[in-house]
Order: structure tokens, then sequence, then C-alpha cells
């Protein structure tokens, strides 16, 4: 169990913020399950050049490990997305084609990355902002997989969603226990 030493009542971290329609052109409807995890990737990989450029950007070290250990989450989470690609699409672009088309406009959850670039050297002075940073971020994705799937009849298409949602949820918790151990 993570207690977050004081729960939601001594959160003083980032907040899921933005509208409701955050993220949702992302999607249009008619997409398939291998489009849907493809997008999952490209916001993936987005958040991936967030951390390692943030990374590489500051002085402190203790912060700039803790961006790079982001940054291979993030990577991982690219690993078995691309795993679920292959097993669901008929005839799967390779791994350098996927890459190659990889860049997105969006992080993870729909947050514009030049949105947060802009706050990039202000949020992110310490372990403990940094940590927060993610969690908002990671809890911005469940949220986004969660209202698409509400709004697909697809059944294949909504068990991916939840899928992912489920995963972004994991990410959270590990997170959470990262950030019992830091602070």
């Amino acid at each position: 169990m993570v207690n977050f030493k004081g729960g939601i009542k001594a959160w003083k971290g980032h907040s899921v913020s933005g509208s409701a329609k955050m993220g949702m052109a992302l999607l249009k409807g008619n997409e398939d399950p291998a489009e849907i995890v493809l997008l999952a990737y490209r916001m993936e990989e987005a958040v991936r050049q967030f951390y390692a450029s943030s990374a590489a950007a500051t002085d402190d070290p203790d912060v700039s490990a803790l961006l790079g250990q982001l940054a291979e989450m993030e990577t991982n989470h690219k690993d078995r997305l691309f795993d679920m690609y292959q097993s669901i699409e008929d005839s799967p672009l390779d791994r350098e084609n996927v890459e190659a088309d990889s860049v997105s406009p969006v992080l993870e959850g729909g947050v514009p990355a030049d949105e947060l670039k802009a706050h990039k050297r202000s949020a992110l002075p310490a372990t403990e902002d940094v940590l927060s940073m993610a969690m908002m971020l990671e809890a911005q994705a469940v949220d986004l997989y969660l209202r698409y799937a509400d709004r697909r009849v697809d059944h294949e298409a909504k068990k991916i969603l939840c899928q992912l949602a489920d995963e972004e949820k994991a990410h959270l918790y590990s997170l959470g226990a990262l950030l019992e151990q830091k602070i």
C-alpha cells in the first residue's frame, strides 16, 4: 500500500487540469485498435522526449537522474505498446517505421507539448516537483483513455483503451512508490 504521506489532503503537487475536451480530438472514433495503440505509442515518445530534454537542461544531478529514469519508464512502455501493436495488426509496420512516424504534438493524456515545455523551467526545480508533474501526466492519460473508451461501441477498441488506462494506472502507482522513496 502506498501512503503518499498524508493522502490527497496533503497533495501540493501539480493537479490534473484542462477542459474535459482536452485531447479528445486526437481520436475521431473510427480508428481500429492498431491505430489507437500507435497513437498511444506516439504520446509515450513525446513524453519520453520531454523527460530526456528536461534531464539535459537541469543542473541538479538528482533531478537529471530522476528524469532519465522517467524517460526509461516511457521507453519500456513503448516496448509493451509495440508488442501489443504487432499482436493486433495483420500487417504491422516494423519498429523503424513506427519510430519514424512517432512525433506527436501532445504528451500522454492529451497535454499539449508546447504548454508543458513553457512551464518546464519553473516546474522542475526539485525531485518532488518532477514526480508530481509525472503523476499529473499519468493521471491525465488514465482519464483520456477512459473518456475515449466511453465513446466507443467497438468492443475490441474499448478493451484496448481500458488496457491502456490500466497500464497508466500502474505507472501512477510506480510513481507513487518512487515519491515515497524520494521524500
